[in-house]
């Protein structure tokens, strides 16, 4: 192909991008109408449409070759075009058929970790767990087998929450805590920040994605109205084993004919502390635990060389649950961050959402339940 031949094929690669101009602004984020009516197969060809888009810009790169200064033109104004095409994705709001999607998974106990209409790991492995669970092939992802199981729950997937005195009126930190241990000691209550993160946490959502959901809210003021997820009911059944997948990045408790009660993303060790391995038993479950650092038996945080106990709160180290191991000093256990589950490290320990913590120990059996690492 000669020169003039590639750079037309570049240009004509780019026009449906360029013929448009500047993008439009997003449109607003998605009403509680949007959620329930969303429909896999639109969700299906927007999908279609953005590997149709990605398929092209590609090729405009791989077209736009040579050391030429047109083609340094060509190669330069794809690389921006697709910058502008990864932003405008990053930016847009959240996807309503992934929202009624993680709702659903969420009430299955499937968990997808936050709720935040995106796309990602943790939703990958709740798509895989459900599936395990309703004995589909484990590969296939979303697929329409897979929805049409997920939506024989045809129940609401979101509803409008007024807040009350008690929301507004509740035991909040009211800033940022401090990260080191020692500060955190002398606190009376490891709290949540304000209501927001109080809400965003009772409805298994993320913050900013419960914030952007109700754009202009005043999550201090009693009588708001705010849509946010229809969280379903809590598991039933007794865990009697519960596996610890590392490679995996995922908790699942299993009762005693094998069936999964509980599927959720975890945070699992790091290489510097790493989680133990083989079968242990679950001792019991702390709801609202204190915390006790002790650098002798396990790891140093900051500066601080003595032993602090750190006093209760959904913000503590471990969060709002702490399931104890007959291994010492291992558990499993709450988190302040939920939007970082699975995607940071632990100091050995099992990290999950303080509701999927929670949930889990409600559901164990003292010293009995099995807990073994993958």
């Amino acid at each position: 192909m000669t020169f003039l031949a590639r750079f037309v094929l570049v240009a004509a690669l780019l026009a449906p991008v360029a013929a448009y101009g500047a993008p439009p602004p997003p449109p607003p984020p998605p009403s509680e109408a949007d959620i329930d009516a969303a429909r896999f197969e639109d969700w299906r060809a927007r999908m279609d449409a953005q590997a149709a888009e990605d398929d092209r810009l590609a090729k405009a790169l791989e077209t736009a070759e040579g050391r030429s200064r047109a083609a340094r033109k060509a190669r330069a104004e794809a690389l921006k075009q697709k910058a502008e095409t990864e932003k405008a994705r990053r930016n847009a709001p959240p996807d309503a058929f992934l929202i009624r999607v993680q709702i659903l998974l969420d009430r299955a106990h499937a968990s997808p970790g936050v709720i935040d209409g995106r796309d990602g790991d943790n939703l990958k492995k709740a798509v895989r767990a459900f599936r395990i669970m309703r004995a589909m092939p484990i590969e296939g992802g979303i697929d329409e087998p897979f929805w049409r199981a997920l939506s024989v729950d045809q129940g609401k997937a979101t509803r409008v929450y007024e807040l009350t005195r008690e929301d507004v009126g509740g035991r909040y930190v009211g800033k940022p805590l401090p990260k080191d241990y020692a500060k955190l000691a002398k606190m009376k209550e490891i709290g949540f920040r304000d209501a927001a993160e109080m809400l965003a946490e009772r409805f298994h959502m993320d913050e900013r994605f419960l914030k952007a959901m109700n754009p202009g809210a005043d999550f201090g003021a009693a009588g708001a109205r705010l849509l946010v997820a229809e969280t379903g009911a809590a598991p039933t059944g007794r865990a009697a084993r519960i596996v610890v997948d590392k490679k995996e990045g995922e908790l699942r408790a299993y009762d005693d004919t094998g069936k999964i009660l509980i599927a959720a993303p975890a945070t699992i060790g790091s290489p510097d502390t790493p989680s133990p391995s083989g079968a242990m038993k679950v001792t019991k479950a702390f709801p609202n635990p204190h915390y006790i650092y002790d650098p002798k038996k396990n790891f140093q945080q900051g500066k601080n060389r003595r032993r602090l106990v750190l006093p209760p709160g959904p913000n503590g180290p471990v969060g709002s649950m702490w399931i104890d191991l007959t291994k010492p000093t291992y558990g499993i256990h709450g988190t302040p961050e939920p939007s970082e589950i699975s995607k940071t490290s632990s100091h050995g320990c099992v990290r999950l959402t303080n509701w999927d913590a929670a949930e889990l120990g409600a559901i164990i059996a003292p010293n009995k339940t099995t807990v073994t690492f993958e």
